[in-house]
């Protein structure tokens, strides 16, 4: 496999990785411990140590599958029936069961949780995008921790195997979303391997890939078990979320205190390193994926603040508003005294220009006397935000 991918063991340098953001997927073989049912020990033991990651001030969003799996538990005469309503069905039943099941597991550590259900329509739409990054960082800074699913009550790619598959591209799309350090794939495989290690014994793991590449593309195989995504759904989400500025790894949900052992850079699994760091990947993202709807000039009080104290954009330090834009565009913010070019970030704007005209100069506890509405204190809130 050359340099691309490595059979040899992953060296520790005795030191912790610091992984402050981490999005771990549950997939359905391991929720449900190669049965039909959710296995409530699994699902313990993997809460468990969400819980002490949660305590030791880490920031962990679970995307969990298994909703399809629960529903045919309580509602075992649509067992057999493979159509998408009865399996829309089965997701509709087993999502609250799901859900419960986490409720009260997380109870016993004293943390609360929130239902995210997602489509990929919700996060190709730029007010989507916007809506559920912030909801879910609002979570994340109350202390909350999110679990993310597909909506397979209206998402019907994703029950087809075609879309997200089974949660793992959705993970990677969470990663990206969220500008999460780490992403964990947990199965009930141990990684990517040299050949499928059911059918070949001399199969190796492959324990490092530096480059997702046609090779690498070609040895995942195919699902196995209760879900609906495979290997090949898990390198998609790897190479979306390393290209975002993540590391990812792909390891077996099984290993004893297998988050917290990845988490401290323990070698366990398949790691893909990230292939950008996350300022270039938002940058690329905010300056070229983006097209730029307008301006917000600002005053020295607002530049210095966004420059040197890593702050948010408030209305109140906004001289002018330039173009016509919808919240959640991208807009360029310039200095007033370099007007002329001096672009100092990029953004996205959590108000419309018009909305923006009617607050700019004003203090943040105006906005909602003065618009009606608010869609809180930021013009742009600082993780939507790049400085040049």
């Amino acid at each position: 496999m050359g340099n691309q991918a490595k059979q040899s063991s992953r060296k520790s340098n005795g030191e912790e990785r610091k992984y402050q953001r981490i999005v771990a997927k549950f997939g359905t073989n391991l929720l449900t411990a190669g049965t039909k049912h959710l296995d409530l020990e699994v699902m313990a033991t993997l809460v468990g140590q969400v819980a002490r990651l949660h305590h030791q001030g880490q920031e962990v969003i679970i995307v969990s599958s298994g909703a399809i799996a629960a529903g045919r538990q309580k509602l075992g005469r649509l067992e057999e029936r493979k159509d998408i309503p009865s399996r829309q069905v089965l997701a509709a039943v087993g999502q609250n069961a799901l859900m419960q099941s986490y409720e009260q597991l997380f109870n016993w550590h004293g943390i609360t949780v929130a239902q995210a259900l997602l489509t990929k329509a919700d996060l190709s739409d730029r007010l989507g995008y916007l809506n559920a990054r912030n909801t879910l960082l609002a979570l994340l800074e109350l202390g909350v921790v999110p679990i993310v699913n597909e909506n397979d009550v209206v998402a019907v790619d994703e029950l087809e195997g075609v879309s997200f598959g089974d949660n793992d591209n959705l993970s990677g799309m969470v990663t990206n979303l969220m500008d999460a350090d780490l992403l964990v794939l947990l199965g009930d495989v141990a990684g990517l391997y040299t050949a499928d290690p059911v059918k070949d014994r001399s199969a190796r793991l492959i324990t490092i890939v530096d480059l997702i590449d046609e090779r690498i593309k070609h040895l995942a195989g195919g699902t196995r078990g209760q879900g609906i995504g495979g290997m090949a759904t898990k390198i998609q989400a790897a190479r979306l979320a390393t290209a975002s500025g993540a590391t990812v790894v792909i390891a077996d949900g099984r290993e004893r205190d297998i988050l917290l052992r990845l988490v401290k850079g323990e070698p366990i699994g398949t790691l893909f390193p990230a292939a950008a760091s996350k300022m270039e990947s938002r940058k690329r993202w905010m300056l070229t994926g983006l097209a730029v709807k307008g301006r917000l000039v600002v005053d020295k009080g607002a530049m210095v603040a966004l420059k040197e104290q890593n702050r948010s954009l408030l209305p109140a330090g906004i001289k002018a508003v330039e173009g016509d834009f919808k919240r959640g565009d991208a807009v360029d913010i310039v200095s007033e005294s370099g007007k002329k070019g001096g672009k100092i970030a990029c953004g996205i704007a959590n108000y419309s220009s018009r909305e923006l005209a009617m607050i700019k100069g004003a203090r943040s506890d105006r906005i909602e006397s003065l618009l009606g509405y608010g869609y809180g204190d930021e013009v742009v809130h600082r993780n939507n935000l790049v400085v040049l």
